[in-house]
This record gives C-alpha cells, sequence and structure tokens, in this order.
C-alpha cells in the first residue's frame, strides 16, 4: 500500500497547478488511447513470457488508472479508494460459493452464476448482453456476445450445427457476389466470421489469441519468402505466384 500511496501523491503533483503541462492537459477522452495501448503491451509480454516486462506494463496499466481516479477526484466524482471498495464489495458479492453458502461446482457453474447476479444488480429491465462494450474489437465482442447467450442456453447443444452453418454462410456469400450487390456481401462476410467466431468458441478456442496466431504465422512465413528473394536476387514484381507459393509452402514446412 505504501507504493501505490507514493504513486497516487506523484500524479496528483503532476495534476498541480505547477506541476507537469502535459499532463494537466489531459482529461479521460484524450487518456482513451494510452489506455488501449497499455492493455495491449500488457498483453504482448504475457504471450512472451517475459515476466520482468510484465510487471514494468502492468505498472504503466495501473498508472493508467490511477490518473484516471485523479481526474474523477479532481471534479469530486470518485476517488481511488472507492474504486477499489466498489470492486472489492462486486467480488465478494458475485463469488457466494467463496464468500457465503452457494455451491458453485466448477468454473462453467461460477460464470453462470456470476451472470445471474449481474443481471439481478443490474435490475429487472437489464438485458443479458447489455454490458459487452461497443468499443472492444469485433472480434473479441463477437466471442464475448456469444459466451453471454450461450450461458443462458441460447445455443446449440453440440459443434455439429456450426459446420453446417459455415457452409450454409459461404453459400449465401457466393450468392451475394453473384448478384455484386456490395452491401450483402460485406454482410454475409460479417456472418461467416461470426459464424468461424463461434466455432472456434464450441472447440473451446480464443477467437482472438487463434487469430493473433495466424496473423503470426503468416508476418513470418512471408518474411521468409522475402529473405529467400532477396538471398536469390529477385523481387516479388518478377516471381510467379507458383513460385512464391512453392517458397511459402517449404516456410510451412521449415519453421512450423
Amino acid at each position: 500500500m505504501e507504493n501505490l500511496t507514493r504513486l497516487k501523491e506523484i500524479v496528483a503533483r503532476l495534476r498541480a497547478p505547477d506541476g507537469c503541462p502535459w499532463d494537466r492537459e489531459q482529461t479521460h477522452s484524450t487518456l482513451r488511447a494510452s489506455l488501449i495501448e497499455e492493455s495491449h503491451e500488457v498483453i504482448d509480454a504475457i504471450e512472451r513470457s517475459d515476466d520482468s516486462n510484465l510487471r514494468e506494463e502492468l505498472g504503466d496499466l495501473l498508472l493508467q488508472v490511477v490518473m484516471h481516479a485523479q481526474l474523477a477526484d479532481e471534479r469530486g466524482a470518485f476517488t481511488l479508494e472507492e474504486i477499489a471498495a466498489t470492486v472489492s464489495e462486486k467480488m465478494v458479492r458475485r463469488h457466494p460459493h467463496v464468500f457465503g453458502d452457494k455451491l458453485a461446482s466448477d468454473s462453467e457453474a461460477v460464470l453462470k452464476q456470476w451472470e445471474k447476479i449481474k443481471r439481478e444488480e443490474k435490475g429487472e429491465n437489464a438485458g443479458v448482453l447489455d454490458g459487452v462494450a461497443a468499443s472492444l474489437p469485433a472480434l473479441l465482442r463477437s466471442q464475448t456476445l456469444q459466451k453471454k447467450a450461450a450461458r443462458v442456453g441460447f445455443d446449440w447443444p453440440d459443434v455439429g450445427p456450426v459446420y453446417e452453418k459455415l457452409a450454409e454462410e459461404i453459400g449465401e456469400i457466393r450468392e451475394a457476389v453473384g448478384k455484386n450487390d456490395a452491401a450483402e456481401i460485406e454482410a454475409e462476410i460479417g456472418d461467416l466470421l461470426f459464424s468461424a467466431v463461434n466455432l472456434a468458441r464450441k472447440l473451446g478456442v480464443d477467437a482472438e489469441t487463434a487469430l493473433a496466431g495466424a496473423n503470426k504465422r503468416f508476418l513470418t512465413r512471408f518474411r521468409h519468402i522475402e529473405q529467400t528473394l532477396l538471398a536469390d536476387g529477385r523481387a516479388f514484381e518478377g516471381t510467379s505466384l507458383e513460385e512464391l507459393d512453392r517458397i511459402w509452402e517449404q516456410a510451412k514446412s521449415d519453421l512450423s
């Protein structure tokens, strides 16, 4: 707590009339990009299993929280202590199987109980999907929407129908392309991606992580093509697609 108090005092000093001009100019809105950037840097450190960097990046993310708390404190909205109190009360309230007399046999039961308590807190008019932030990246938002809907029973019992849905969506894309309808093509592509996320969820795969892995593999293999062409004194422009594909397949074999 001593170091957290010190961090709070440092941020307050930076925001003081004789503090840092840059920090004094910041608002909740201007700090949005920094909050997103710091979150991604934390994730990057996690993916690299870099504990030293993770500690640093978590500190940068904590700084964002303290900065927002300071901004709110200055306008009399709430304090850092109230943030901590609110989340502490929430965690106790939503874990009655730990802090109360409820039972939850596995993680799925815990999540269903969490959602039930959350809806009760929000009131009888609260929708199941109301708490899913519109600002989430589309892939992550799709996954979150589906998970929440599944927890109240809106889900296929097994993965079979999802395969059928994927095939159906591809057929609908072909139809839209045949009609040369740009708006319909976009909508059907969206439905295909949504179904692909659903398949990942049903197979126990995190769609965001899976796509990040695919991006990383593509980048590695593409760089292999670049390096191979460079070593041979060639360029993409003068190389046939068949040759590029051959090098790509070699990269898949060598770098798998």
